[in-house]
């Protein structure tokens, strides 16, 4: 599943590997989704026009992403 501006959502999985079948699980995790490739876009441009590497960018916004924590991991 895509919108209109390129993302290729996933099909969302539980943790035992069955889709989410709920449909407004599904679009609050696609809008978030959309929400932080806008934002991850808009920090790549504004970075680049202020003469940064890009590709030091892109590490950082991959580094925060690894470091996100699960506050519900049992």
């Amino acid at each position: 599943m895509s919108d209109s501006d390129g993302i290729e959502f996933p099909i969302w999985c539980t943790p035992e590997g069955e889709p989410v079948s709920c449909v407004e699980k599904i679009k609050v995790l696609n809008e978030n989704l959309a929400e932080l490739k806008e934002l991850a876009q808009e920090a790549l441009e504004d970075a680049v026009l202020m003469g940064c590497d890009e590709r030091q960018v892109r590490e950082v916004l991959a580094a925060i992403v690894a470091g996100i924590v699960n506050p519900y991991r049992t």
